[in-house]
């Protein structure tokens, strides 16, 4: 097994960390990354395999978990009610609440809005140049979070500030600074929707806090602090997919010189998987094993932990054509940008239905879209989007 050192806050690193990827796969489906002290899967098969295999999950073992520092217990508070980093039966039992609120059909009723909030958007564009970031790509989701949340839209730039001091946490450039940030916001955040979880127990309205109240499954209900660990979750697992995706999908669509002819209604779920699959929002993501386990000729003994790159897997030759190639016209077929398995993303029909509607909307509405200035992504692995995208609308 090949150990590789890579620094994830270095500049080149941060700008284009493929090369990397491309390097440590060709030593083999696992690797050791040193600067994590971590054994990582960069194939296609073995990334899938890690995902679905029952004898590997989110959550600690106990004999694994590291006492928690007293200055982060308010974060891990929360976090010890989110389904992502629960396994079952706690998981099964919530996400199964939540599947009977988040419904298919909840889903789909927030098109007419999505359509509707993306035009509104475009039409308050700055006349000059301007950063699409802010001005489309966080202030969509944003919204529609708040709207199927049933809370004001006028909050949301406050929950986006809580949002982003909260994923600082799972970002490599962690510091004790950003510590105390992701902290303070998670108690801003928690106790924000206490109020108005509180309030739907008393005057239920039709949004998805009081859904998620109501849902009930074999006599049980979520409790408060499952409720708000599931809203940030929404939040900020669904939010900050999106925007990092609307970026590097319109940077992919602009500098491959595709546009509006590959977003048409026939052709933009083709286009909206490559997206994906080219160039992901998250790229790592971890597991623990359950059990002793030897996959692709190595043995993780339980409480050994292991990345996986969805981001490497995602363009493994083994599994794609010219896999490095932005290609809009590859036929529609799974990736692992959201996960697989029992923790494959609950909010990836919403994020996929919000790009399906915002990118055509966009390259229709600004067929003339350039770059004013070189795209630059944010040093925020593991997670990949650009820190501003600054246009020029002819």
């Amino acid at each position: 097994m090949q150990h590789l050192s890579q620094s994830p806050t270095d500049p080149g690193f941060i700008q284009d960390p493929y090369p990397f990827y491309e390097k440590a796969r060709a030593g083999g489906s696992l690797f050791f990354w040193k600067d994590y002290g971590l054994i990582c899967a960069t194939s296609a098969a073995v990334v899938g395999a890690i995902l679905r295999d029952r004898r590997f999950g989110r959550e600690v073992p106990s004999e694994s978990r590291a006492p928690v520092a007293q200055h982060l217990a308010p974060f891990y508070a929360v976090e010890a009610h989110s389904m992502l980093e629960l396994e079952p039966p706690r998981h099964t039992r919530l996400r199964s609440l939540v599947l009977r609120a988040f419904t298919s059909r909840r889903i789909a009723s927030l098109a007419q809005e999505i359509e509707t909030l993306c035009h509104d958007l475009i039409d308050r564009f700055p006349a000059g140049d301007f950063d699409l970031i802010q001005a489309f790509a966080q202030t969509l989701p944003v919204t529609i979070v708040c709207r199927l949340l049933g809370v004001p839209e006028a909050d949301g730039s406050r929950m986006l500030a809580w949002s982003n001091a909260m994923v600082g946490m799972y970002q490599a450039r962690r510091t004790r600074a950003t510590e105390d940030a992701a902290v303070a916001a998670t108690q801003a955040f928690a106790a924000y929707l206490r109020a108005y979880v509180d309030n739907r127990r008393d005057k239920p309205a039709d949004d998805l806090i009081t859904q998620l109240i109501a849902a009930e499954s074999d006599g049980e209900r979520l409790s408060t602090d499952e409720l708000i660990a599931t809203c940030i979750l929404l939040l900020n697992a669904g939010h900050e997919a999106t925007v990092h995706t609307i970026g590097n999908g319109v940077k992919a669509l602009v500098e491959s010189r595709h546009g509006s002819a590959v977003l048409t209604p026939d052709r933009v779920e083709s286009t909206v998987e490559e997206i994906l699959r080219h160039d992901p929002p998250l790229h790592l993501f971890t597991r623990w094993a359950y059990e002793d386990v030897e996959l692709a000729g190595h043995t993780f003994r339980r409480g050994d932990q292991v990345g996986c790159l969805l981001a490497a897997a995602n363009r493994d030759p083994a599994a794609w054509d010219e896999p490095g190639r932005f290609n809009p016209a590859r036929p529609v077929r799974a990736n692992l940008s959201f996960g697989a398995g029992l923790h494959f993303c609950v909010g990836a029909p919403l994020a996929r239905m919000e790009l399906q509607i915002a990118l055509p909307i966009l390259f229709d509405r600004c067929p003339g879209l350039t770059f004013a200035a070189p795209p630059r992504y944010a040093n925020l692995y593991h997670f990949h989007g650009l820190e501003s995208l600054v246009v020029r609308v002819r």
